[in-house]
């Protein structure tokens, strides 16, 4: 029978030194690997991030878990058999104040909307929870917050204990337990009960601050997403800054910078209406010039100071003012784009051009018989494409 390893984070959150012996080395991923008789050490397990640290100075890669064993991938190979580690603090610290105010999260959302928590993820730099909501407003959001922040400020213990299967129905825990047999069981004190195997702070206080940041649909349901204790911190002072320099852009108060936003927007937009008005007209006299100038029905041109969007309403002024057959590419730098159009009175059918045209810049398109668009994201070959397309109309004209 092999050997459990003890948990000592389940007794101590706090510690972060520990000796232990070697029981078990094996291989992960082409990285040697322990299992130690015990250990502080906090395995990827639970929507929590493992714990990082090092074992006899070496680093600590990942700790996972097995068999109700804990493996810890390291650096390098360690031969001695009695180690000694220790856990990064700062990661520890700020993954109990996450997971922490979590909980209390969680419960504020069945408390106010009896709204369960279906999955939770402790990510680097925010953490989500899945809320069985179909929608929710600011209002109602900010009540859960406030609510959330009420229980920290609070600083009610926060304190964990095993009970046994037989006897887990008395405790009023928010979900079933997923796991058989003994349970372990953190309580937020008179607030919440949940069945958890993750590290935690001892009193609510600690977690400092929890900020919902935003939230989105996913699955029919909504995924907040939030930050706590240091991470709320250092979300303030940047949004602080942003504040700052924003208010000195606009050389307005802070309080009325969404006002000076708004309206340099709708001043943007007005402009971009108008800006669009004089570059329509503008393409209206470019296109009477390609008219004048035609000395034959097909025009040509290879542009590379347009916009796709340009070359297509240049193409389509051209065809309105006489019978003529319009090939037009667009030369970027990591990208091309053809416009094929023709006049209603040419019995043509231009989609026939893509198969002969479309592999040579390797492109995607389609269209209708009298308009036809490819792009690609290669520019090369774009003249050689034009040229095929030319060759293949006059030869059809003929």
């Amino acid at each position: 029978m092999k050997q459990e390893t003890k948990r000592l984070y389940y007794e101590n959150p706090y510690q972060l030194e520990f000796e232990a012996v070697v029981v078990e080395r094996i291989t992960i991923e082409e990285k040697p690997a322990l299992v130690l008789d015990q250990t502080c050490f906090y395995p990827e397990s639970g929507g929590q991030p493992d714990d990082k640290g090092v074992i006899n100075g070496i680093n600590v890669l990942r700790v996972l878990e097995g068999d109700e064993k804990i493996i810890h991938v390291l650096e390098k190979d360690i031969s001695s058999d009695r180690v000694k580690g220790k856990v990064d603090w700062q990661r520890r610290f700020d993954h109990m104040q996450q997971h922490s105010g979590q909980h209390i999260l969680s419960q504020s959302f069945y408390e106010l909307f009896k709204a369960e928590t279906l999955s939770f993820h402790l990510g680097e730099s925010v953490s989500t929870v899945e809320i069985d909501l179909r929608k929710a407003d600011d209002e109602e959001v900010e009540r859960v917050e406030r609510r959330t922040n009420e229980i920290i400020f609070e600083d009610r213990e926060i304190k964990t204990y095993f009970v046994p299967e037989e006897r887990i129905e008395n405790i009023p825990l928010r979900k079933p337990p997923q796991k058989k047999g003994e349970i372990r069981v953190v309580e937020v004190s008179g607030f919440d009960y949940s069945a958890c195997g993750g590290t935690h702070v001892r009193r609510a206080g600690e977690i400092g601050l929890i900020k919902i940041l935003g939230w989105e649909r996913i699955r029919n349901n909504l995924r907040f997403e939030f930050v706590c204790g240091r991470r709320a911190v250092e979300d303030y002072a940047q949004k602080n800054k942003m504040m700052r320099q924003l208010s000195s852009r606009f050389t307005v108060p802070e309080k009325e910078i969404l006002a000076s936003v708004e309206k340099t927007f709708l001043d943007l937009k007005s402009q971009r209406k108008r800006i669009r008005k004089l570059e329509e007209e503008v393409v209206r006299y470019e296109a009477q010039d390609f008219v004048r100038q035609a000395k034959e029905k097909i025009i040509r041109k290879l542009f590379q100071d347009k916009t796709a969007e340009q070359m297509k309403f240049l193409a389509l002024n051209i065809i309105r003012q006489g019978d003529f057959i319009v090939l037009f590419g667009l030369k970027e730098e990591k990208r091309a784009h053809l416009v094929f159009a023709r006049s209603e009175n040419i019995n043509i059918d231009l989609r026939e051009l893509l198969p002969l045209v479309s592999p040579l810049i390797r492109g995607k398109g389609g269209g209708q018989p009298s308009l036809v668009e490819i792009a690609s994201e290669s520019a090369e070959n774009l003249e050689a494409a034009l040229e095929k397309a030319d060759e293949h109309l006059r030869k059809k004209s003929n």
